[in-house]
């Protein structure tokens, strides 16, 4: 697994401490599903635009 270095301010570091504390897992774990529900997010997002460019040009099509 590949090492990432990350500047994050204080403040918000140690928010993401104590959540990863009450949720009794790693800040690498906090992370990592942070990324993974983002760019779930940004590609169904990307998809939903795909999707309705299509349905426009459909309509200017017919």
């Amino acid at each position: 697994m590949a090492k990432v270095l990350l500047s994050i301010p204080d403040k918000f570091l140690n928010q993401i401490d104590e959540l990863a504390n009450n949720e009794q897992r790693t800040r690498s774990e906090l992370i990592r599903e942070a990324l993974r529900n983002y760019m779930k997010r940004s590609s169904m997002f990307d998809l939903k635009k795909i999707n309705a460019d299509a349905e426009l040009l459909e309509k200017i099509l017919d």
